[in-house]
């Protein structure tokens, strides 16, 4: 991470930013995030963030009235000149920070908007994909909703990561592919490229919409069996971008790279 951040829409030393400790945000996680590509110094998809945002402070009541788009967006461009970003990525996150009646200290409604900003991910060269234990529930109220209760998304992915691997693909309660813990994904059979349904439970990738609208993509419900057969698969995030598995359990995938890959080359 970066050595600034933007809190509530000032420059802060990023160690140093605080929220609530007795709020609905830290004791039960009633936060929403996006992580937005950085390129040549500018928010990527910045558009599809800013819809996502709204959509998922609706879903699950957190009040923006304070954070209009112009202001959010004028504290992104803050604190990637601050930090001097060419490209990388940003976290911008919104908490609530008001209390609930469990354990009520106030009753007015409070919101903190916080951005970090950091360099992308490092991917491995030959990357590694599993299958995770742990089921998504497509009927959960969160699902498709980027909010900060992760923490299955995390033990699913240290889960992988301790057998050996450096992502895990996630699947329901009716056994179809849902993503990966934190990427959504894709897979090349035949000439075609498939991707789950947002009715499966995976979320609503902004890099998965680019994809999507840039390319011919088949949304589909499918099964692990899909992917044990598939040519190819891929996994996209703002963080990662486009990557192209080398192996998915036992099996290994061709190296020559698919042109899927270069789409964000496109943008």
């Amino acid at each position: 991470m970066h050595k600034f951040s933007v809190f509530n829409c000032q420059i802060v030393s990023a160690e140093k930013a605080f929220i609530n400790a007795v709020s609905s945000s830290t004791f039960y996680g009633k936060s929403i995030f996006t992580t937005a590509a950085i390129f040549d110094s500018q928010p990527f998809l910045w558009a599809k963030h800013w819809q996502r945002i709204i959509k998922n402070a609706g879903k699950v009541g957190i009040n923006l009235a304070e954070f209009s788009e112009t202001k959010v967006v004028n504290s992104l461009f803050k604190i990637i000149a601050e930090n001097k970003i060419t490209d990388g990525r940003a976290r911008l996150t919104f908490f609530d920070e008001s209390s609930i009646p469990i354990w009520q200290t106030e009753k007015k409604s409070r919101t903190s908007f916080l951005v970090n900003t950091a360099d992308f991910r490092k991917v491995p060269e030959d990357f590694r994909l599993t299958v995770s234990p742990f089921q998504t529930n497509s009927t959960s109220p969160l699902a498709n909703v980027k909010s900060c209760n992760y923490l299955e998304n995390i033990l699913a992915l240290e889960d992988a990561k301790t057998k050996g691997f450096d992502e895990a693909v996630r699947i329901n309660e009716r056994d179809e592919i849902v993503s990966a813990c934190m990427a959504n994904i894709f897979w090349l059979k035949d000439g075609e490229i498939f991707t789950p349904k947002l009715e499966t439970g995976c979320l609503a990738g902004t890099t998965r919409e680019f994809v999507l609208e840039s390319r011919s993509i088949k949304e589909t419900t499918a099964k692990l069996k899909e992917l044990n057969e598939a040519d190819a698969v891929f996994l996209t995030s703002a963080g990662i971008g486009i990557v192209q598995v080398a192996e998915f359990q036992e099996k290994k995938f061709s190296r020559e790279l698919h042109e899927l890959t270069q789409t964000l080359n496109h943008r």
